[in-house]
């Protein structure tokens, strides 16, 4: 399955959703006047845009239409497609200009961190990179085996402790490895607990610091794996991560399992954080780079 092909279709609940929507209120009307526009904001926030990212993108659509003189309710879809791409903006790929470069990814339990990390350690090595990765969650029960065997599926090496070790302990000992093999790539599995912030703001700062001693001038990504299906709340916890450490991108999981990936606008627009990976999927290649375009065709069908 092509690269579309499978955006489109883990795109499908969202798009459902929210086209299907869309075109009924293109049908039921014969113009665009204000009641138009509150019915369409009433069903962007029920994609999950959330109500201020609806607010402006119908304050856009509303300017749209009277600069470019349209009075077609049908032609608001193409509008509608644009705004959402000028909103997202342009891709955002991974900086890795070092050798090694760092991963960082954090996010709480259940939304899918260490599939995402097996996933992009594949995806790094079909590029010809050479990925270690570094089990430095080391207070969740079987996170380091769940990312061991993401490890042997992806054929990667990774480097590990016991259960409850220090993490920066494990991220020191995964640098002197991926130096050792000369590495492209490092990927840590780090702790997304966030019912003590304090803790987890020492525990990245600890990292942060091994890291830039013993790698002082890597590229350092920090990645944020969310759960399409939480809906705002991904929103909320994105939000509390950026209170505890900087935030490069974002990976955003289960698109293929919800109606609400219209939380992808939301997040760009309140919090300005790029999203760079979308899960569609449960199959090992099913993390793809977000793209703009793609992603407003998938859920905005201009064609119907």
């Amino acid at each position: 399955m092509g690269f579309f092909s499978k955006i489109k279709e883990g795109l499908t609940k969202t798009k459902d959703s929210l086209s299907n929507g869309i075109t009924s209120i293109v049908n039921s009307f014969t113009k665009i006047d204000e009641e138009f526009f509150e019915e369409l904001e009433e069903i962007l926030v029920m994609a999950d845009i959330g109500v201020e990212t609806s607010e402006y993108i119908c304050e856009m659509l509303r300017k749209k239409v009277k600069e470019n003189g349209v009075t077609d309710p049908i032609l608001i879809k193409e509008l509608l497609n644009e705004t959402i791409v000028e909103i997202l903006g342009d891709e955002k790929e991974l900086v890795l200009d070092t050798k090694p470069s760092v991963i960082l990814v954090i996010g709480v339990n259940g939304v899918g961190k260490t599939t995402s990390i097996g996933k992009l350690s594949l995806k790094l090595k079909s590029e010809n990179k050479k990925v270690i990765l570094g089990a430095a969650d080391t207070f969740r029960a079987a996170a380091i085996e769940q990312l061991g065997e993401w490890a042997a599926r992806a054929g990667v090496d990774m480097v590990k402790s016991v259960d409850g070790t220090d993490p920066a302990s494990v991220v020191f000992d995964t640098i002197a490895s991926a130096k050792a093999k000369n590495a492209d790539v490092i990927i840590c599995d780090t702790a997304g607990r966030l019912h003590n912030k304090k803790n987890l703001m020492e525990e990245l700062a600890k990292i942060n610091r091994v890291i830039r001693r013993e790698l002082p001038d890597s590229s350092i990504e920090t990645l944020l794996v969310l759960d399409a299906s939480t809906g705002q709340n991904a929103v909320n916890q994105a939000r509390e991560f950026m209170n505890v450490t900087d935030i490069t991108g974002i990976i955003l999981t289960k698109l293929d399992g919800t109606a609400k990936g219209g939380i992808i606008i939301a997040i760009q627009k309140a919090l300005g954080i790029p999203v760079k990976f979308v899960g569609v999927g449960e199959g090992i290649d099913d993390l793809l780079p977000f793209n703009s375009k793609e992603f407003a065709d998938g859920i905005i069908d201009i064609g119907n």
